[in-house]
Order: C-alpha cells, then structure tokens, then sequence
C-alpha cells in the first residue's frame, strides 16, 4: 500500500510539473510578444497561419509560413519544428524563433505537430515527415528556395530535425522515412539547439548528471514515458528515430552527404551530453559540426533575447548560415517604422 501511495504521489508530482512549465512558458511567450511590440507587418514580414498540411482538420495539423512581403528572389527557407518535451508548447509559443529568422530575410515554415500526451511515438514523427513533404511541395509559393532549406528546432525539435536529416540522407526501413528519402532533398544545414537525442535511455542521466535536481530528472523521465507510450520508459521496437543519435553511432552508412550541423547549448543544460555526442559523431564522419557552448546557461536559454549568452549565440548562429550559403545568404529585412515611432523594440 505505501509503494502505491509512493508511486502515486510520484507520478502527481511529475505530471504538476510539466503543468506548470506548460504555462511558464506560455507565458514567457506572450510576456515577450507584449513587451517587444513584436509586429511582423512592423517588419514587412506577412505570416499566413494555420495552413493545413494533413487534411485531417486537427490543430495539430498546421503550420504557418513567415516571409517578406514581396520577395525579390527565391530566399532559403528556415524549416522550425519547435520544441517542449514532445508533449507541450507549440508553433505559437515559439513565435520569436519564427520573428528571428524571418528579420534576416528567410522564408520560415514553423509547425505544430501531434504531442505525446495525445499520441505518443512516432505519431510526431509522422507529422514531421508530412509537413516536411507539404513544404516541399508549397514554400515556392510564398517565395522560398527548396534547394536551400535548413531545418533547425530545440530540445525536442532538435531531436526531430536530426531524425529528418538521417531519412533524407540514409537510407532505412520506415515507412516515413522511405517517404523523406524518396525525395532526394537534403536540407542545406541542421540546426539542433540544445537537443535530446536517446529518449530510451532517460537512466543514462543517472550517471552522468547524479547531482540533477529532482525537479529536471522527472521532467527527463516524463519526457522520456511520454513520447515512447511507455510509463517504465523501456525501449520500443522499431523505436530508431527516437534515438537519432543511435543511428549516427551505428554503422549505418550515409548514402547522401550529411548537411554541416550547428547544435549550440548551454554547459548547465542536461542535454549537453547529446549535443557532445552529436558533434563527435560526426567529427568521426568527416562532417563540420559547428557545437558552441555558454558557459552557466540552462537548458533552452536562446528563447530569452535579453540575456547576453542569447544574442550571441544568435550572431554566431547566424555566422553559421552565412559561412553555409555564401552569396545565397538572404538580406535582413528593414524596420517599416517611422523614426518618430516610439513604441518599444
């Protein structure tokens, strides 16, 4: 009867957790938008929202597409897939990631997909790979270039970006994955922030992070259960594009070349393990991986502008796509407002 009281108490403490970085962030979000008069027409930038790119009707099934007014050329596109433990957040949430790369000119595609606490893997796998598929066959309209798209998430976006370069470059078993390959289009860079790249193994934690507050093991473990439809967080068959790290690490050979990565994180970020593992991985494979780290900065710490490691992993990340699409680097777009315009910025 205790070990039950336990478990049950555990399991209350673990979900009032995520509840409440659910909102936290939620409210950061709206927080910023009010505080920096994010206006994208401010910008010249049109966003057309909520685009359905399954027909199935659900939320979870859209995406929006951020770009300049009247593009003089075909800009290379930004693919977002944002971030949250595979089971909160979404593309609103992360509209300031969208707002960042749309001011320096790049036609953005940022989606929702379905969240584990609805559905767990590879449900978001499965959006991933149909978005990824309506962009392909619709960004040309809004003016983006599909010969230099960089996909690019956080967190758990990190980890589904990774997973989409692996099936456009190797070639595997999944339905889905034949789908991406079948294709034949590899993004132009990967941008993996601060990413988790082995949900199967949250007890890998234990060893490499025994000092971990309570508090972030059970939002690793939660994570972890969650997105695997698994309360003991065991490994799935047929489970591999969870873990796209294991899948770099294995022997398994990449048939088109491996786009250059850019996995930033802070040191105090639980997830540094994984985006260490990434750039050594693919150091192994002779493939530039550019894997900055900030020192004292938590997990996820890019999303807060005013923090001084933010903006320059903003610069330095940008430096990147610069060195990346040389004389196809697209021009940061230019304030409309008028210098009398004293609103905040």
């Amino acid at each position: 009867m205790a070990s039950l009281a336990h478990k049950l108490l555990t399991r209350a403490r673990k979900r009032a957790g995520g509840v409440f970085l659910d909102a936290l962030f939620r409210s950061v979000s709206h927080g910023s938008r009010v505080a920096f008069g994010a206006k994208p027409e401010d910008w010249g930038i049109r966003v057309h929202r909520d685009l359905p790119y399954l027909g199935s009707g659900r939320r979870a099934h859209r995406l929006d597409v951020w770009s300049a007014y009247e593009p003089d050329r075909r800009m290379p596109v930004v693919f977002y897939v944002h971030g949250g433990g595979f089971r909160i957040l979404s593309k609103d949430t992360h509209w300031n990631f969208a707002m960042s790369f749309a001011r320096l000119g790049y036609v953005v595609v940022t989606i929702d997909y379905t969240l584990s606490g609805e559905m767990p893997f590879p449900a978001a796998v499965d959006d991933l790979v149909a978005a990824w598929t309506w962009t392909l066959d619709n960004v040309g309209r809004f003016g983006g270039d599909t010969s230099a798209i960089v996909v690019a998430g956080e967190s758990a976006g990190g980890n589904l970006v990774t997973a989409l370069t692996v099936m456009a470059t190797m070639e595997r078993p999944e339905a889905v994955a034949r789908e991406v390959f079948r294709r034949g289009v590899v993004p132009i860079a990967t941008m993996p922030a601060c990413p988790l790249l082995q949900v199967s193994d949250p007890g890998r934690f234990d060893a490499l992070e025994p000092n971990m507050p309570t508090f972030f093991r059970d939002r690793l473990w939660e994570v972890c259960a969650s997105y695997l439809g698994d309360d003991s967080a065991a490994p799935r068959e047929n489970a591999a594009l969870a873990d796209p790290i294991c899948i770099l690490e294995s022997d398994a050979r990449a048939v088109r070349t491996l786009p250059p990565f850019f996995s930033l994180c802070g040191t105090s970020d639980f997830c540094l393990h994984d985006a260490r593992r990434l750039a050594a991985n693919l150091e192994s494979r002779g493939v530039r991986c550019e894997h900055p780290e900030y020192e004292g900065e938590l997990h996820a710490f890019h999303a807060l502008p005013l923090l001084r490691n933010a903006r320059i992993a903003w610069r330095e990340q940008r430096a990147f796509l610069s060195s990346v699409l040389g004389d196809r680097e697209p021009r940061p777009l230019r304030s409309l407002r008028k210098k009398t315009d004293k609103r905040p910025r």
